[in-house]
């Protein structure tokens, strides 16, 4: 029997979440969006994962479809600008900005994001980009 699109997400948000490598769950993610292509959540996965796993470009890649997708998500503006600020793309100021505005109406989202970066520097404690881009997002 085949697990549902949903299931397969949230299991893999669970391996995640209990630590598992990112390399070691990109293929579930890569299934997620190809079964259910309009589901941005997974697309933002996606990209996070790549970023952990050193693969800007693909990141990049994820990145545009997460923003297009939802446009009004801050994890996958940053992911975007991560992803543009790791391979050198201009443009990534946008989302930053886009992101904190974003954050600073929505004081959930705020913390779901500060979550997010505490995790990604948990598993790469020498992330330059995500620094930068912690930085960028919460120095006033």
């Amino acid at each position: 029997m085949t697990n549902t699109v949903e299931s397969l997400f949230d299991t893999g948000l669970e391996r995640y979440k209990a630590g598992e490598s990112a390399e070691s769950l990109i293929p579930v993610f890569k299934e997620v969006c190809d079964r259910a292509p309009k589901t941005s959540a997974a697309w933002v996965c996606l990209a996070w994962l790549y970023l952990l796993d050193n693969k800007p470009n693909l990141a990049y890649k994820a990145g545009q479809k997460a923003v297009k997708l939802n446009p009004q998500d801050p994890q996958a503006r940053i992911n975007l600008a991560l992803a543009m600020l790791e391979t050198k793309q201009k443009g990534l100021r946008e989302h930053i900005d886009i992101a904190q505005q974003l954050i600073f109406v929505n004081e959930e989202w705020s913390d779901e994001i500060k979550n997010s970066i505490e995790d990604g520097l948990s598993r790469k404690p020498d992330w330059q980009s995500l620094t930068k881009v912690k930085n960028w997002l919460f120095e006033k």
